[in-house]
């Protein structure tokens, strides 16, 4: 048994996973968006939106969140949080692809471009992405 405590100043909190365990996936929580365009090579990234709002960006297409909503993001597909709320949380599993042996890294960050994001948290063409 592992008891895994909360840490409610920071943005990300705990995560179990592989690289620490037997568990066969990653499971974590955050109270805010982060951020940071990447994506997951062998891994799908399921967020289930427990409290709040957000508004994140999947390949070049803007998706709204709210409490309740779950996203799931498949192997390869770049994806960041453009906002979140005050309020936000949100559970996130991490699940290797079938046929996938865990190895290497957990996440490979891209350019903003990719998304069809400017600089600084804008989209292609200097629009605000809040």
């Amino acid at each position: 048994m592992r008891i895994l405590q909360a840490d409610t100043a920071a943005a990300k909190g705990w995560y179990a996973g592989l690289w620490e365990s037997d568990l066969p996936i990653r499971v974590g929580y955050a109270s805010a968006g982060v951020d940071e365009p990447h994506v997951h090579v062998g891994l799908f990234e399921v967020y289930l939106v427990a409290r709040g709002s957000a508004t994140m960006r999947v390949e070049k297409e803007s998706v709204e969140l709210a409490a309740g909503d779950a996203i799931v993001i498949a192997p390869g597909e770049a994806h960041t949080f453009l906002r979140s709320s005050d309020d936000y949380f949100h559970f996130v599993v991490h699940a290797p692809r079938a046929g996938h042996e865990p190895g290497g890294p957990a996440k490979e960050l891209v350019p903003r471009a990719r998304l069809g994001l400017g600089s600084g948290g804008t989209l292609a063409g200097g629009n605000s992405t809040a």
